[in-house]
């Protein structure tokens, strides 16, 4: 079986980082022991990442690069937003430890009342900068990884869009 549109694929993989100084460096790593399962085609993953692994099979390997443009995007200054520290206090006029710890994620509702995350950017003494971007977008990745495993999404998992059962979303 080859990994196509609607198939459940497993696979582990090390993901690298392009560095300053154009060398890669880990960030993270799904082994086999805890792999990555996603649904093809409905990933929510970058199209370049999944046009990857098209086609391959069990017990393939792979070895790309995804330039920002091909992965997560570019960085948009548009998506970091200066929010006032008062925003952050709770009703005793202070910030709960650790909430704005650089790079930590905070929940926030947009206008149209979607849930987004944002990553604490900067504080200073009135204002919270925080920045909206994904944590990968503005860098070059590179992924190695093997294909663990293929097989058909139910009709439940095409329908939800998303993997169930183990590895996968319980309900």
């Amino acid at each position: 079986m080859q990994i196509s549109d609607k198939k459940v694929v497993t696979i582990s993989y090390e993901l690298y980082i392009e560095s300053p100084e154009n060398e890669f460096e880990i960030v993270e790593v799904a082994g086999e022991d805890a792999p990555m399962l996603f649904l093809f085609g409905h990933s929510g993953l970058p199209g370049d990442f999944e046009n990857q692994l098209s086609g391959k099979s069990e017990g393939d390997e792979f070895n790309f690069v995804l330039e920002p443009q091909a992965g997560f995007g570019e960085l948009n200054e548009e998506d970091i937003a200066d929010f006032p520290l008062d925003m952050f206090k709770i009703e005793e006029g202070e910030v709960p430890a650790n909430m704005l710890d650089l790079g930590n994620f905070i929940p926030f509702t947009n206008e149209d009342g979607s849930k987004i995350t944002g990553r604490v950017h900067s504080v200073d003494d009135q204002t919270v900068r925080i920045d909206f971007n994904h944590p990968l977008a503005g860098k070059t990745l590179k992924f190695e990884g093997k294909v663990l495993s293929i097989r058909e999404a139910t009709p439940e998992e095409i329908d939800h869009g998303h993997v169930h059962g183990e590895g996968g979303h319980h309900h």
